[in-house]
């Protein structure tokens, strides 16, 4: 295991954020906030397509520094621990608001699955930052990502692995991350469309016409409907037929994608099995 002084010294992965070996210098706490709501103001084309996801870095104190373990360990109790994890992930009231008592309840567990497992302060802060970082990835979008987040997190798991500074470090053993790979996929994957229907807004598409050079829809005196009429029925139609094609073909590609992620959890989940030996035994 090593040091603090080693651990502190760890190159920086992300520029762009907050350093916490820094923070761990100056006192202060990194910033651990989690959003849980879409902003009204945001703009729905953005999130069409999905963004792409992040480069696998090592997370040590990405997000929860030593301090800030300390403070987790020397909660006593779970009530205590959950009323300490809130003030660090900047959650306001978890009693009132449904997004933020999922997110309580998601990294709670978490810090509970670590203790079980005998897991170091460094072992579990890293966790934290591979679960935050998974949630970002996985609300980033509406649209389906499961298999782009679950390669993203295994990827991340190897890069605590094995030693290969600056890429990647030996901060768990290979028991360790098989638990850890066994927890989120029980608890978060297996609810991966639950936390994106309850975190992520909603897509609608609004389709307005406009047809130049028509004349105005007027009804000739025998009641006959006008050409505008006529061709607003006609794409209507038209539309109606192509959505319900489009909505059933999407349909068949998430039954499949579904399937592929369930055919992986099962190769998981099932025991190691040696393979029989090849050839027969020679008899005297």
């Amino acid at each position: 295991m090593q040091s603090e002084q080693d651990l502190v010294s760890e190159p920086r992965q992300e520029p762009a954020e907050e350093d916490p070996a820094a923070c761990v210098e100056t006192g202060k706490t990194p910033d651990f906030r989690i959003v849980v709501s879409a902003e009204a103001n945001e703009d729905p084309s953005a999130t069409l397509f999905p963004p792409p996801l992040p480069q696998p870095r090592i997370c040590m104190w990405k997000y929860l520094d030593i301090h800030s373990m300390h403070q987790l360990e020397k909660a006593v109790g779970t009530d205590e621990m959950r009323e300490v994890l809130a003030k660090l992930l900047g959650l306001d009231c978890p009693a009132e608001n449904l997004r933020e008592a999922i997110i309580l309840d998601l990294f709670s567990h978490a810090v509970i699955f670590c203790r079980q497992q005998g897991f170091s302060l460094e072992q579990t802060s890293t966790v934290c930052a591979m679960l935050q970082d998974l949630h970002k990835a996985c609300v980033a979008t509406p649209l389906g990502n499961l298999e782009e987040c679950y390669r993203y997190f295994t990827s991340v798991l190897f890069c605590h692995g094995v030693r290969r500074p600056p890429f990647s470090i030996n901060l768990f053993k290979e028991e360790q991350l098989l638990a850890l790979a066994d927890y989120v996929v029980n608890t978060y994957f297996r609810h991966f469309k639950l936390y994106k229907y309850v975190f992520t807004p909603q897509v609608q598409l609004d389709l307005s016409l406009t047809y130049m050079g028509l004349q105005p829809d007027q009804c000739s005196p025998e009641g006959e409907p006008g050409q505008v009429t006529l061709l607003r029925a006609y794409i209507k139609s038209q539309l109606s037929k192509e959505l319900g094609q489009l909505q059933q073909l999407v349909e068949e590609r998430l039954s499949a994608s579904e399937d592929r992620l369930n055919n992986k959890l099962a190769a998981l989940e099932r025991p190691s099995q040696t393979p029989p030996a090849k050839g027969k035994t020679k008899t005297k």
